[in-house]
């Protein structure tokens, strides 16, 4: 096996969205959170070699940082990914913070949840690695509860998966951490990052987090009482809600390009009808096909305006074909390049299709120079 195992949930035509996990952790630890996210996201949750599903052998004594992303890279290419979200806890966050300061074009979003820039120094580390090549892994997980979680609350599965991670891999993760210092790399991160810290958390304090918080541009911090090291699987109402405001930045961009090519008072209207069972809708309207596609910037507006016509005739949509003249006179289209979009639609969609929306366009070119 040469990919990290995983899984995949969500769309797959949704913005894909990658989850890592702490040290000792499976990609369990996303359970109680990415269904949610799945909703919005095409969702791919990833396991640490030697963790959960995944082989000890794609990891070896010595490796680094750096090594986990390539592994992280490779498995979205395995997927036809090529830019993604992408949060991760402790270990898994500093992965992500790997990837956005060496491989940013991947990247679409950031969220590192209880990580950090560095982890305290080599030392504890090393330590952590030679106890656990010399006497395995029962003795740190009998205390996994107290390193992980505040108060009394505890997830027997992952502490399961902490008991049968295997000794070799896990201690090449702390080999990694040990090496793992990005504190002089994080003003050049550039994607938009979310920092969320567990106020109760010993391992990564909220310190660490403000700490990036401070020297990444632009940057958001949420601190979570009652969090300790586990957030999503202590608070993932919480975690939940952070990671939608901050991965839903797609929809508002969306929402403004909608504005900009249909107009304030068209998007009003959509608006106010909006109901509960369409809001979903419209969210995947404003997000996916405003926020991802026509922000694209391969085609102009311009381009974009004419296929959309073009599709628009092919399927009798005449409606939405007014809406869309609308549009493209905003894009810059003049109304003798309309007509030759709709000429050319005679040929390749039908003479009755192009009659049609030739009667269209000019009904609303007219009523647009206040001739009708």
């Amino acid at each position: 096996m040469t990919l990290l195992n995983h899984h995949a949930e969500g769309p797959a035509s949704a913005p894909p969205l990658l989850l890592g996990p702490s040290l000792g952790t499976s990609y369990a630890l996303w359970d109680d959170v990415a269904p949610e996210l799945s909703i919005t996201h095409r969702v791919v949750r990833w396991d640490l070699p030697g963790h959960g599903g995944s082989a000890a052998g794609l990891i070896r004594a010595g490796a680094s940082v750096g090594d986990l992303a390539g592994r992280v890279l490779a498995l979205a290419d395995s997927l036809g990914i090529e830019r993604f979200a992408y949060a991760g806890v402790s270990l898994g966050g500093a992965v992500g913070l790997h990837l956005a300061v060496h491989h940013p074009e991947r990247l679409t979003s950031l969220a590192a949840i209880c990580s950090s820039a560095h982890f305290n120094g080599s030392k504890p580390w090393e330590e952590r690695a030679a106890l656990v090549r010399r006497e395995g892994l029962a003795g740190l997980a009998d205390n996994a509860g107290a390193r992980w979680f505040a108060g009394d609350f505890t997830v027997p599965r992952l502490v399961r998966d902490h008991r049968g991670a295997d000794p070799e891999a896990y201690a090449a993760c702390c080999d990694a951490l040990a090496a793992f210092d990005l504190r002089d790399r994080l003003p050049e991160i550039a994607v938009p990052t979310l920092l969320v810290a567990g106020r109760e958390d010993p391992a990564t304090p909220p310190a660490h987090l403000r700490e990036i918080a401070d020297a990444v541009p632009g940057a958001t911090l949420v601190e979570l009482p009652g969090a300790s090291h586990l957030a999503p699987a202590q608070c993932p109402k919480a975690v939940l809600t952070a990671l939608r405001a901050h991965f839903g930045q797609g929809a508002h961009l969306g929402m403004a390009v909608r504005r900009e090519v249909l107009g304030d008072q068209h998007v009003d209207r959509a608006q106010t009808r909006q109901t509960p069972f369409t809001a979903r809708f419209q969210d995947f309207i404003s997000r996916y096909a405003w926020g991802e596609i026509w922000t694209d910037p391969t085609l102009s507006r311009r381009e974009r305006s004419m296929i959309t016509l073009t599709a628009l005739v092919a399927h009798g949509h005449y409606d939405e074909l007014a809406m869309h003249v609308r549009a493209a006179r905003r894009n810059g289209l003049t109304p003798e390049e309309i007509g030759a979009v709709l000429l050319q639609t005679a040929v390749y969609c039908g003479v009755p299709a192009a009659n049609s929306a030739f009667a269209t366009a000019q009904r609303v070119l007219a009523e647009e120079d206040g001739t009708s």
